[in-house]
């Protein structure tokens, strides 16, 4: 194959539904929930996760939930930031195919001008070749 055609093939993948499963580290999916996160885009961010389990304001810690209301519960937490930085700071595989990565998170409630700041924990499961997110919990 010519290389500009691999290259043309390589974006036009990228740009297809799905393409984030084509992850292969765990530091690819952590990257991938940071920019979704910095970017306000929670269905990007759950993925095609059968279930996560979430530990932010407004949400039920006890159990998994489905992506659909992961994704609602993510969108009304998101709704009134406005995000000043978004890094990952830490990635590890605890074992083979679990994983974790922590992002730390400085934002502004829209209308104010105090930054604060926010350490979001994320778990991990492999399945196949993909990182699934299986769990998001924040701590101030």
């Amino acid at each position: 194959m010519r290389p500009w055609l691999a290259g043309a093939a390589l974006l036009w993948s990228a740009a297809l539904p799905g393409a984030a499963l084509a992850q292969g580290s765990l530091a690819e999916a952590a990257e991938r929930t940071r920019q979704a996160w910095r970017d306000h885009e929670p269905q990007a961010i759950v993925g095609h996760s059968a279930s996560v389990v979430l530990q932010i304001p407004g949400a039920d810690p006890s159990s998994p939930v489905d992506p659909a209301q992961a994704v609602e519960l993510l969108r009304r937490y998101l709704r009134a930031a406005v995000e000043r930085a978004v890094t990952v700071s830490a990635v590890r595989e605890v074992e083979p195919g679990r994983g974790y990565a922590e992002l730390q998170r400085r934002y502004v409630v829209a209308g104010t001008t105090d930054v604060r700041r926010e350490t979001l924990f994320l778990g991990f499961r492999k399945t196949g070749a993909v990182w699934l997110l299986t769990e998001l919990r924040s701590a101030p």
